[in-house]
């Protein structure tokens, strides 16, 4: 799973952040995230989990530091350019994706990502032929 995987926000704050009563989904994504591939995240993804780690879970600047020099050396950042506006604005249309899910969902595309992990989209969809998004949350059905 190296580099065709990219995180979203949400699944970043299950791992940084344990809230009350969100023990297992907490220890879900700490399992995901731990496996040793190298994830695909935006610029948008860094600045949304820091923005709440400083605002929702009171962490320190030097603590938030760290994390974001952790990203930079085990992810792939990828930044938004015109074109991924341009495939944002075509997904809105089509899906009708809010503007920043059709910002992450354009970016994992244009990355080349088959897999997109998110806890704010819909499990199992697949977006043109190439990326399907994983709901890494929800509990596998027994087999």
């Amino acid at each position: 799973m190296s580099d065709n995987a990219f995180v979203d926000s949400n699944i970043w704050l299950y791992a940084f952040f344990l809230r009350p009563g969100e023990e297992a989904l907490h220890e879900r994504v700490k399992k995901l995230i731990e496996v040793p591939a190298r994830y695909v995240i935006s610029d948008q993804v860094i600045a949304e989990v820091s923005s709440n780690l400083l605002r929702k879970a009171g962490m320190s600047e030097d603590a938030l530091v760290e994390i974001v020099s952790s990203f930079y050396s085990r992810c792939r950042v990828v930044g938004p350019s015109h074109e991924t506006h341009r495939k944002a604005s075509r997904l809105r249309s089509h899906y009708q994706f809010s503007y920043w899910d059709s910002l992450i969902i354009a970016s994992a595309l244009e990355a080349g990502c088959s897999i997109l992990y998110s806890e704010d989209m819909q499990d199992g969809q697949v977006i043109e032929s190439t990326l399907t998004i994983r709901n890494p949350l929800i509990e596998p059905a027994p087999a």
